[in-house]
């Protein structure tokens, strides 16, 4: 016998239940209503019930959700005035705040020689690891404040410090960095144009 034989041989009479959230089922006519639900004052065959739901079911949120939406939309949560919402930093400041972990962005793989191509160039990619999604900044390099005095670059080794300039979110700033050429990783930040840097 197949699922659809035995659906049209139910011959159950079935009464439509409703509980206090003014959610609807349907019960065999026979039985005692399980607990938390009473009659909704319609009885018939399984189609006929379940037509009779479709019908006057038609908003499926819980009562006790209906309430709460309605009484937000009556009774609005207060909106803080701009000036006392809390400010969160823009990403400039905290890039100015601190030290930061950065590596040199290069691609397809990173290499000494690579990074001695991109300073050739006078514009090198730092990268802020630790911001949301990361944060690659291309620099165009101030030679003067540079220092490579310390890279070997045929054996990928010391350090390099860069220091250049760029905009970022409409503000001009400053990127200092310290980055070591075997891993390619190290420390930097940013100062806005019109701060002064220590010397």
């Amino acid at each position: 016998m197949s699922w659809n034989d035995s659906e049209k041989e139910d011959t159950t009479i079935y009464k439509v239940v409703v509980n206090h959230e003014e959610q609807y089922s349907i019960w065999p006519e026979y039985k005692e209503n399980p607990l938390g639900w009473r009659d909704a004052g319609m009885a018939g065959n399984k189609v006929e019930v379940l037509a009779y739901i479709k019908e006057v079911w038609t908003d499926m949120r819980p009562l006790s959700l209906k309430k709460k939406m309605e009484e937000l939309a009556n009774n609005p949560p207060p909106v803080l005035p701009t000036a006392d919402r809390p400010r969160e930093k823009s990403l400039v400041d905290r890039l100015c705040e601190g030290v930061h972990e950065v590596e040199a962005d290069l691609r397809p793989e990173p290499s000494a020689q690579g990074l001695k191509d991109a300073i050739d160039r006078n514009y090198v990619h730092i990268k802020f690891t630790q911001t949301k999604g990361t944060t690659v900044l291309g620099v165009r390099l101030d030679r003067e404040t540079c220092d490579f005095s310390e890279a070997d670059f045929a054996n990928g080794t010391g350090t390099v410090h860069f220091e250049g300039n760029l905009t970022l979110d409409f503000v001009k700033v400053r990127c200092i960095a310290d980055i070591d050429l075997k891993t390619f990783s190290g420390i930097g930040y940013l100062v806005k144009a019109e701060a002064k840097v220590a010397a």
